[in-house]
């Protein structure tokens, strides 16, 4: 029989696992990661609203300023960052790191998203420049968007982004669309991931738990937020999954996986017209839909309240 080594062990090095793996050695849990990787750099550029994130999240850029494009021009009224790669690594020295996994009482899986069918893939280039705008979504051409981000050090990510597609659009076409619209920069990130991927059995944390924005694609900021709620469960002896799934996560999260289908079924000049509504909405409807994890009431408003605006055509395909 295993002899029970230590309180917590995660499997997996990435934001999300070093998340939890942090917040338990904070609660005082005998705590251990699993990486077999543990001085690989973050190449990612991770993108969350500040008011999504816990107090004392490193930041590496911020936008106060940020723009959205449909049919019309739209400002977002909330501040965007771009997170500290380095600081997101970074582990207590009371964390220890493991090449293979050890005999715990919660040992949680947190090593990405399993395989889906829908995707979301994108091609970006960074280049020299002092803006500290961010422009969320620009879609005045075609069925792709443009996506840019100040990382800061007068260095701006500039990416041409396939939000949603099964099968997710190739790199080869979104970097042919990238490199039409601007001279590339020196260094260049691609993106793929799945938007449906399953849970993972037992427990999961992170992508592999399904904390993925089945319509955005986000999912760091869930992992940043929710890690010290799961390890102060754990120091109180209280189920994590309760904190990870609650009911209304379940509830939101099957609402959005619908939001999903619909932006699957939109061809270019649905998916300008049903973001021209989405972005005349109010703050708070936007708010509830994008970042509400557990807010089932706003995010009911907030697809109602699209509804109601949308014209015949649109609506049809939301429902």
């Amino acid at each position: 029989m295993d002899v029970v080594t230590y309180d917590v062990v995660v499997i997996g090095g990435g934001p999300a696992g070093r998340a939890l793996a942090r917040a338990c050695a904070q609660e005082g849990l005998h705590t251990a990661i699993v990486d077999r990787q543990p001085d690989r750099v973050y190449t990612a550029t991770y993108g969350a609203w500040a008011d999504e994130l816990p107090a004392g999240t490193p930041t590496a850029a911020v936008s106060t300023t940020v723009h959205a494009y449909a049919r019309t021009e739209h400002l977002i009224p909330r501040t965007y960052v771009v997170l500290d790669n380095a600081k997101l690594h970074e582990l207590p020295e009371e964390v220890e790191v493991l090449r293979q996994p050890a005999p715990a009482r919660y040992t949680f899986n947190a090593t990405g998203a399993r395989k889906g069918r829908a995707e979301q893939t994108a091609v970006g280039t960074v280049i020299e420049s002092d803006s500290t705008e961010t422009t969320l979504m620009d879609w005045r051409d075609g069925d792709t968007f443009l996506y840019t981000v100040p990382l800061g050090g007068n260095r701006v990510l500039v990416e041409e982004t396939c939000l949603a597609r099964r099968p997710g659009m190739s790199l080869k076409v979104l970097r042919e669309r990238l490199h039409a619209r601007l001279q590339p920069g020196g260094e260049e990130e691609r993106v793929r991931f799945p938007l449906d991927a399953p849970r993972a059995e037992g427990l999961a944390f992170g992508a592999a738990a399904g904390f993925i924005h089945p319509a955005t694609g986000y999912s760091v900021a869930t992992s940043l937020t929710l890690a010290p709620r799961v390890a102060r469960a754990i120091k109180m002896k209280k189920d994590p999954k309760r904190v990870i799934w609650s009911p209304s996560a379940r509830l939101v999260h099957a609402t959005r996986k619908h939001g999903l289908e619909v932006l699957l079924e939109l061809d270019a000049e649905e998916t300008r017209d049903f973001f021209e509504l989405f972005f005349r909405l109010d703050p708070d409807h936007q708010r509830a839909y994008l970042s509400g994890r557990e807010d089932v009431k706003g995010v009911a408003k907030a697809m109602t309240a699209l509804f109601k605006a949308a014209p015949s055509h649109l609506r049809w395909k939301l429902l």
